[in-house]
């Protein structure tokens, strides 16, 4: 890590270990936790982190299971909804606290979401970048994915094919996160073929890096150690997820942000205000890696916000 970011400890919740980074600790009795997404680490929130502390938040930053130094199990199943959001409810208890504000990015966000329906006395607001709340539909999501958007689509791909994508990122850990943290990425139409592999393949990247050549380098040392079949297998739990939540009351009540980067392939939900009805919505002028690519903008983002709700 860089020597600003805060030293990991291990902790045992949930059946798992969980290296997690805390800052504020001085802070106690506000706590606010930061789940990333994938490909990523806790490391991408070095940019928050400060922010938060010298706020008055005890700042709670997990590498979730399957990254960094975390327990990587063998089981797809293990990577649900259920045991990553239980993996959040065990952190809490952990540092005693009975709720807590919640903040995710990408994968990150969809486990805020879950964790807020299943555990809902345990999240009292939540922020949420990139990922908007997703509808349970009539049909599993995999499956209406490969319907509309083909084999090659990676969340489908990731599922039918089980093992493949993993081991070419494996192969090229540092090609892959090189191409991939880019940022002002010129418009190209999708090409044939499955998009993640051919972009770890590719040997020019596009566009300009979100991090320096060091930064990555945690983020490249963190995935030749873990390999990337533990965050992959997130996407091997859509479906059972789709199942897991049928049963759930669909609509968040917490006050919450939303960020959205306008230049994310991800799209803006339409309907966001349905099933989210406290929601706020910033929109970013940036890609994908929102917190990253532009830090001193989220960071007042969060904080107008945290104060204007406190």
């Amino acid at each position: 890590m860089t020597s600003h970011f805060p030293e990991p400890t291990m902790i045992a919740v949930n059946g798992v270990e969980l290296e997690v980074f805390e800052a504020g600790r001085e802070n106690a009795g506000r706590p606010i936790v930061l789940c990333h997404g994938w490909p990523e680490h806790a490391f991408s929130w070095r940019h928050q982190i400060p922010a938060l502390v010298a706020a008055g938040y005890h700042v709670i930053v997990p590498n979730q299971r399957g990254y960094g130094n975390s327990s990587r199990p063998a089981e797809v199943t293990d990577y649900d909804i259920e045991k990553l959001s239980g993996d959040l409810v065990g952190l809490l208890d952990h540092y005693g606290y009975e709720d807590a504000t919640f903040v995710g990015h990408d994968w990150g966000a969809f486990v805020v979401w879950g964790l807020t329906l299943l555990h809902p006395k345990r999240v009292n607001r939540v922020i949420n970048l990139s990922l908007p709340y997703q509808e349970r539909g009539e049909r599993p999501w995999i499956e209406v994915m490969e319907e509309f958007l083909g084999g090659d689509f990676y969340f489908v791909h990731f599922n039918r094919q089980p093992g493949v994508a993993d081991a070419v990122f494996d192969e090229n850990t540092d090609r892959f996160l090189r191409n991939l943290y880019r940022k002002n990425l010129p418009p190209a139409e999708p090409g044939p073929g499955m998009a993640m592999i051919d972009l770890a393949r590719a040997g020019t990247p596009l566009g300009e890096p979100v991090m320096s050549d060091d930064e990555l380098a945690v983020l490249v040392a963190a995935f030749e150690s873990s390999g990337f079949t533990g965050g992959v297998n997130w996407y091997r739990n859509l479906d059972r997820n789709w199942h897991l939540l049928v049963d759930v009351e669909p609509v968040i009540n917490q006050p919450t942000l939303m960020i959205y980067g306008e230049r994310d392939t991800i799209a803006k939900s339409p309907n966001l205000a349905e099933f989210v009805p406290n929601v706020e919505v910033v929109d970013l002028d940036c890609g994908h890696w929102i917190q990253e690519e532009m830090p001193e903008e989220t960071n007042r983002a969060i904080l107008k916000w945290l104060g204007d709700t406190a």
